[in-house]
């Protein structure tokens, strides 16, 4: 069984940088994918950026295309979300996750959460 630990929230002021990693402990992952995947209180939980593990290939939701990038490295088994010209609506709890699913960009291709980690971005 995988485990995941984020690290790297915290406050920032618009247009300031966050860089969040994700690490995977307990077996070396062997899943499709990894992602990232946010929530807002009272929302519901979006995607935001994911990377098919063997491949490197990526993907990303609308609102977040240019500013944050997510990357992988599969010799430590983590995985990094870098966010930059960051904006008060990317405030929220952000979640990793790691799973089998071939629809990467939706929460049920997920098996493995971490704990999430507090992103605020004031204006």
């Amino acid at each position: 069984q995988v485990q995941l630990v984020e690290s790297g929230g915290g406050l920032v002021q618009a247009g300031g940088s966050l860089r969040l990693s994700c690490a995977a402990s307990g077996r070396t992952f062997s899943g499709y994918a990894m992602g990232w995947f946010r929530q807002a209180p009272g929302k519901e939980r979006d995607f935001v950026a994911a990377v098919v593990w063997r491949v490197g290939t990526t993907s990303y939701t609308k609102s977040v295309m240019g500013r944050f990038t997510i990357s992988r490295d599969s010799a430590k088994n983590t995985v990094t979300l870098q966010m930059n010209s960051l904006k008060p609506e990317d405030t929220a709890v952000y979640y990793c996750a790691a799973g089998v699913g071939r629809s990467i960009s939706s929460p049920g291709a997920y098996d493995t959460w971490g704990q999430g980690t507090q992103v605020t971005v004031s204006s």
